[in-house]
């Protein structure tokens, strides 16, 4: 099922790659600021996994991921006024300041987190593909994972009653070579992770990641299957992050080399290359959407900064209690 891409596709996906770029590198030098404390994994080279796979499906799909999730809630349609707040835990955060980096969550956009515990969501996200398929209707969800998390049992038992079940969900490791510090290589013989469907005989596929024309094809081609019953789906997307794992990670076990041979494959220079060479927009509509992008992050800080941090009773919303619970005792 093959997708022309033209002016539109690649104007979208040159603004939403840059606004993740700009964003995530004003939330590192924010971070650095101390302006953002605690946990803080930036997105940083791998915009063209959210760029492609938000062109391929439906406002109303599900995307649930782990904690590497300020792109891709931006990509799904949360604000960046919102994301920054909640980075800067304000109470006008995307989830009222009490989630922060790793715990981004939007019921309106259909964006279910942000999950810190390695490989927790991958059970969450065929849930809610199943919720889908009992209720009838035709959404897809999208499960993403990092390679490291493709280690984990829970992977394992869900593909299993993913297929036994057919789903429509699709499964993505976004597989960016290093489990915080440690390279695939150091973790398995099995170096093509997309194989791992085999063993459940579910679709699988190496998909490049650097590229939102792959990623947007491969992510279409699933959906279609999904949405017409025909169950799961798994795409390794092979990715690369620019920055360490975290924000205290200083990345010392990778060469220099590796990590420029990556940038020449920046997923936005390549986008810029693109518009240019087909004369889809002059140099002065592009300079249009850099200044669109600044001023969005910029704002976002200032949005931040103005809002005020959540009440101390907010301690005690969004809390699940069962009045006539039989088992506290006095």
């Amino acid at each position: 099922m093959q997708t022309q891409f033209g002016k539109e596709i690649y104007l979208k996906w040159y603004e939403s790659m840059l606004l993740q770029r700009r964003f995530e590198e004003k939330a590192g030098q924010l971070y650095g600021m101390q302006k953002i404390r605690g946990f803080c994994h930036l997105y940083i080279g791998q915009e063209a996994v959210s760029a492609g796979i938000m062109s391929a499906i439906r406002e109303d799909d599900n995307l649930i991921t782990a904690y590497r999730d300020h792109g891709l809630a931006i990509a799904k349609g949360i604000t960046a006024n919102a994301c920054m707040a909640e980075l800067y835990a304000k109470a006008t955060g995307c989830t009222g300041g009490k989630g922060g980096s790793m715990h981004f969550f939007s019921k309106e956009k259909r964006f279910f987190g942000g999950h810190g515990i390695v490989g927790g969501q991958i059970g969450l996200g065929a849930g809610i593909a199943f919720a889908d398929q009992y209720n009838n209707n035709d959404r897809v969800t999208i499960c993403m994972f990092g390679d490291g998390a493709a280690r984990q049992g829970m992977l394992h038992e869900t593909f299993n009653m993913a297929v036994l079940w057919q789903l429509p969900v699709i499964f993505i490791c976004e597989n960016n070579h290093y489990a915080m510090g440690t390279s695939v290589e150091r973790t398995s013989k099995v170096l093509d992770i997309y194989r791992l469907a085999d063993a459940y005989d579910m679709p699988g596929d190496s998909v490049d990641g650097m590229s939102p024309e792959a990623v947007h094809t491969a992510i279409e081609r699933a959906a279609k299957r999904a949405r017409e019953k025909g169950g799961p789906t798994f795409l390794e997307i092979k990715t690369y992050r620019y920055r360490g794992h975290s924000m205290s990670d200083p990345a010392k076990y990778r060469s220099k080399e590796e990590v420029e041979e990556y940038k020449e494959q920046d997923p936005i220079e390549k986008a810029l290359v693109k518009i240019k060479e087909n004369n889809w927009a002059t140099d002065e509509e592009i300079e249009a959407i850099n200044e669109r992008v600044k001023e969005e992050v910029e704002e976002s800080v200032r949005f931040a900064e103005e809002s005020p941090y959540p009440e101390d009773s907010a301690l005690y919303e969004h809390i699940y209690m069962q009045p006539d619970y039989p088992f506290i005792k006095d």
